[in-house]
């Protein structure tokens, strides 16, 4: 179920952890993605995707930016 976090508890979350995983897409992860986040592009997300870079045993947190 989604819950939105503070950015206080994304690091305590991180830190005990949870999966942090930026959707943004390519060219702006690589100028602004946050340290250590993992990178699945909203646009090119599916399962199978997602599959090969998270663990389903771990909390994932996402965070995209959007300027609309």
């Amino acid at each position: 179920m989604p819950t939105v976090v503070t950015r206080d508890e994304v690091h305590e979350l991180v830190h005990h952890g949870a999966q942090l995983v930026e959707v943004l897409p390519e060219e702006e992860y690589r100028h602004e993605h946050i340290p250590g986040a993992l990178h699945l592009p909203l646009k090119k997300l599916t399962a199978e995707s997602a599959a090969a870079v998270l663990d389903r045993a771990r909390p994932v947190i996402v965070y995209c930016w959007d300027a609309l």
